[in-house]
């Protein structure tokens, strides 16, 4: 018989998560005569010393819980099936340890960030245990964002997340310390201490707003009846939004250019609009308080057309705010303030990993592994998620 072809096929297999000890054996040496004393080898680096879990297993549980958005408790439940029994709090532990020895990267992320001439910035609730009221308290993890890709920047895109007490500016103020530039928010009036002589350790910022929440304003003020004016602005807006898609991706001059150009009149029309609009609603009305919103923001809503750096929504922050919500509703709550600050720090390396292609759970169990065998403070840019190798996965047919 002589071979003339072949016929191939591939299936998707799985090799279910296997657990394994194991065990380091360090023999200890004496000298017979009593001249060299005692001598053992040192036991291998850890970030928990004398701990349990290896780096590997501390990177899983940090994936399953603010990647994949698995509780505790369930993870605990996956372990036991596995014939291995840790507590939920054990595995709290863990995160706590490994959290403390990440914040310096997380820091350093930060720092970088607030280099750039331009962010997004956005909140969410996150609630938090109060100890003694039997009940919990409403924190909010805030997001501070890099994302030149739509321009073609060269800054590698990052998020860091960080718990404050609350919703007002000045806790997006401290945050945003050595920050200058513009700001992508959602028109939130609390930040508007930002953008004046309130801000303090810097000058006022240029605050960008989203047109995209402007819109959501018309949507909910829209009766059940239906509104002229609830059709009309979603259309108008709609042209602007087509503009943009032609020039995503191109350089901030080009896109620069093309918005004074196309886009610019189209603003002025709908100023106009919207300016006769308010003219006849009343003030009280719904709809009236939705175009009084937007006259009121027009400024920062129309800054995207002399900047072509700056975006006309905040869509690209909000999306990486979607993945606390589902963490939020799966754990229900952080166990306390420091369990919130860890939470915000976990969650910015994995956000980041993402953005950049990077896989979580290598860049974690890689990055442990560097804190473990010493400090890593000379080296942080090296443990920056978008230092790490880019993960190469292969599409299943």
């Amino acid at each position: 018989m002589v071979r003339i072809g072949e016929d191939r096929s591939e299936r998707l297999d799985i090799t279910p998560v296997r657990f394994r000890v194991l065990v380091t054996v360090r023999p200890r040496y004496a000298c017979p005569t009593g001249r060299a004393g005692v001598v053992q080898q040192k036991a291998p680096p850890a970030v928990i010393e004398g701990g349990l879990p290896t780096e590997a297993t501390i990177a899983h549980v940090l994936v399953s819980k603010y990647s994949e958005h698995l509780p505790l408790y369930r993870e605990a439940r996956v372990t036991a099936r596995h014939g291995i029994s840790i507590d939920r709090s054990t595995l709290a532990d863990w995160v706590g340890r490994a959290a403390f020895h990440l914040a310096p990267v997380v820091d350093r992320m930060a720092t970088l960030l607030k280099r750039s001439g331009k962010l997004f910035m956005d909140e969410t609730t996150a609630p938090v245990l109060d100890p003694g009221r039997g009940r919990t308290k409403t924190g909010y993890l805030r997001a501070m964002l890099r994302d030149d890709r739509p321009w073609g920047g060269d800054d590698p895109p990052g998020v860091v997340f960080a718990c404050a007490p609350g919703r007002s500016g000045v806790h997006a103020e401290r945050m945003l310390e050595g920050f200058e530039g513009i700001l992508q928010v959602d028109g939130y009036a609390g930040c508007n201490r930002l953008a004046d002589d309130r801000r303090e350790h810097g000058a006022p910022l240029h605050l960008a707003y989203c047109r995209a929440h402007a819109r959501r304003e018309i949507i909910k003020a829209t009766p059940k009846a239906g509104s002229p004016i609830a059709e009309e602005a979603p259309t108008r807006v709609a042209a602007l939004y087509g503009i943009e898609k032609d020039i995503r991706g191109q350089g901030p001059e080009r896109r620069r250019a093309v918005r004074q150009e196309k886009s610019v009149p189209l603003l002025d029309e709908l100023e106009a609009w919207l300016c006769a609009q308010a003219a006849r609603l009343s003030r009280k009305s719904e709809m009236g308080k939705a175009v009084a919103y937007i006259l009121t923001r027009w400024q920062g809503l129309g800054l995207f057309a002399g900047d072509g750096r700056v975006e006309m929504d905040s869509n690209l922050v909000e999306n990486q705010i979607r993945p606390l919500a589902l963490n939020r509703k799966n754990a229900l709550f952080a166990g306390h303030d420091e369990g919130a600050q860890n939470w915000a720090r976990i969650a910015s390396l994995i956000a980041t990993c993402k953005m950049n292609g990077v896989e979580p759970f290598a860049y974690l169990k890689a990055t442990l592994e560097a804190i473990a065998a010493g400090p890593p403070n000379a080296e942080l840019d090296d443990l920056l998620p978008w230092a790490f190798p880019k993960a190469t996965v292969k599409a299943a047919a």
